[in-house]
This record gives C-alpha cells, sequence and structure tokens, in this order.
C-alpha cells in the first residue's frame, strides 16, 4: 500500500513569536522542557527528586532561584516504587502538601511518554511539573531505548507537550556500566535521550564523605551551567547543603575530590589576614582568579567567615582585622 503523502507546510520565522525562556529552578530545570537527571542506583537521584517535588508542592525551593510563589501541582510517576508504603511516606518526609501531587492510573494499562493520558492529566491537574521515574519503565512495550530514531521521536512528542502547556518534565534516569566514559555517554539507553533534553544533571556520591550526594550539570543548551550543588542523607532526612565544588569526572571516577576551590579561598583569606587589615575587592578577586577561585567561590567563603565590607574613598575593601 503506498504511502500517504504528508502535505507539506512552511512557518515563516516572521510570524514566530519571540518568547524568553522561563526557569522552574535556574539554571537546572527550565519550563517547558525536557530535564534529565541521572545516576547509579542509590546514588540517591529519586529522593533528590522527591525533594523538588515536595518543596515545589508547597511554594517554595530549595535556593532563590527556585521560584515559586505559589504552590504548584505536580505528576509524579513511577515504576519502581509503591506509592501507598514508599513514595507517600518519602513525600510526607519531606513535608510535601500530597493534595498538589497525582499520579497517573496504570491500573487498566502501562504508560508510556507518548500516551495520550500525560497531556491529558497535564490539562486536567494544571500541572507544571511531571516526573517519570525511570525513563525506561515509560518507553512502551515495543520501543528501544538504544535505537536513536526511536528515542529521539519518543521524547520529541514528550517535548511539544511540556512546550504547549509550559509544563516541565523531569526523566530519571540510571547510568550505564561503561566506566571510563563521558557523563553523557552513561545514560541508559540512546545518547538521542542526551540529545533531546535542554539539560542534563548527574547525581553521584562524593567519595569519602558517605552521607553526601553531589549534583553536576553535564548539559544546559538555555543558560550557562549552574554551580555544583550537594546535599546531605541521613537515615531519615534530607538537608541541602547547597554550592559545592566537585566535577562530573570526579563523581565519576569515584575519586575523593582533592582540596576544593572553598578551601583554596580560605587559605587565601587567612594568609591574607597574617599581614592585611584589609584588603580591596578588585585586588582579592585578582589574586583569587590567578588560583583559579571564582568570584562566587569567594564571596560565599566570605559570608561563611563573617567578613565585613567597608566603602573608602569610592573603593570596597574587605576588613580582615578589625581594629579598635
Amino acid at each position: 500500500m503506498e504511502e500517504k503523502k504528508t502535505e507539506l507546510k512552511m512557518i515563516s520565522m516572521a510570524d514566530v513569536e519571540e518568547k524568553k525562556i522561563s526557569w522552574l529552578w535556574y539554571p537546572f530545570i527550565p519550563v517547558g522542557k525536557l530535564t534529565i537527571i541521572q545516576g547509579d542506583p542509590g546514588d540517591g537521584k529519586t529522593t533528590l527528586v522527591l525533594n523538588i517535588a515536595a518543596r515545589l508542592s508547597q511554594g517554595e525551593g530549595f535556593d532563590e532561584n527556585m521560584k515559586c510563589t505559589d504552590p504548584l501541582k505536580i505528576i509524579y510517576q513511577t515504576a519502581e516504587d509503591g506509592l501507598s508504603d514508599t513514595i507517600k511516606p518519602r513525600l510526607i518526609s519531606a513535608g510535601a502538601n500530597c493534595n498538589n501531587i497525582s499520579v497517573i492510573d496504570e491500573t487498566d494499562k502501562s504508560l508510556s511518554m507518548i500516551d495520550e493520558r500525560i497531556e491529558e492529566a497535564i490539562i486536567k491537574t494544571n500541572a507544571k511539573l511531571l516526573i517519570l521515574d525511570p525513563i525506561q519503565a515509560y518507553l512502551g512495550g515495543n520501543t528501544d531505548m538504544n535505537r536513536a530514531n526511536e528515542a529521539r521521536e519518543m521524547t520529541k512528542k514528550l517535548g511539544l507537550v511540556a512546550e504547549k502547556h509550559q509544563c516541565s518534565i523531569i526523566l530519571i534516569g540510571h547510568m550505564n556500566k561503561a566506566a571510563g566514559n563521558k557523563a553523557a555517554y552513561r545514560g541508559m539507553g540512546s545518547i538521542d535521550f542526551y540529545a533531546v533534553a535542554r539539560s542534563v544533571l548527574l547525581v553521584g556520591r562524593i567519595e569519602g564523605q558517605p552521607a553526601k550526594r553531589a549534583i553536576v550539570q553535564i548539559k544546559n543548551n538555555l543558560a550557562e551551567s549552574g554551580h555544583a550543588k550537594a546535599f546531605e542523607l541521613t537515615k531519615d532526612k534530607f538537608v541541602w547543603l547547597g554550592d559545592y565544588d566537585i566535577t562530573a569526572d570526579e563523581i565519576l571516577s569515584g575519586i575523593e575530590p582533592r582540596s576544593t576551590k572553598q578551601e583554596m579561598a580560605k587559605k587565601l583569606i587567612n594568609d591574607l589576614m597574617k599581614n592585611n587589615n584589609s584588603i580591596s575587592s578588585n585586588e582579592i578577586f585578582e589574586l583569587a582568579l590567578e588560583e583559579g577561585i571564582s568570584k562566587r567561590t569567594l564571596e560565599i567563603v566570605k559570608r561563611e567567615m563573617c567578613i565585613k565590607t567597608q566603602k573608602i574613598n569610592n573603593t570596597w575593601y574587605w576588613i580582615l582585622n578589625e581594629t579598635e
């Protein structure tokens, strides 16, 4: 049977309305786009996402860049954990408003990425965040996640739904065992999953610190990559730590991070304190830059060390040693 010819349709760029990118969490989770959060089993990626969902369901965030003025409606779809004995207890423990979190019932039929029920559920609940955990559970029975054309087609359709309804979509993915490969190639399945996502985050253990996990952005098509973050997992508690100096290579290699940039910044400031009561902001930023320490890291350490600043003759100074 002859295949039906697809009608040619053209879009003039003059008719395309220009829009700014919006963010659920800048620069990690864009609104109306796909984000992948990947990591090895047991490394905390699901715990991280559950806590993101919990915060947003309450209208809160981890930091000033997780912008949420009102509680969000969220769809959390999981194929790995029980709703009643695992997911709900963990959401409650994280402080979630469970009235704002829904699940598509898969009793009659398993869900896939191209299932029409996803769009229907987003419309019905006005969800602004959809989570699919893990990616491979939502491919459909006849889809091979290692075949590029199939992977790209599925994620492209899901991406169109996200954009149409301005709903952020998070896909949680496991890592493969290909040690030594770049982070982009460690995700399960075709590299096309990685290609279609606008943001990809790696979650992993910090060697030598069993309770700590790091988040490193390994792809960002929409803005500069964000500073690595960290959180701590205790027996019954999730603690957000914020900025952390670590690379994807350090996470994947399992090598304990060398002296962090923050530790280097503290040493620089302590050394300057030995011979200086004050130093101009410009001078200390230049000294830090020579050591590979960013202005942002220096500012973080400055706050931690409670260092005050003072403007003298139109120049800002850091007060390292207060005199009488």
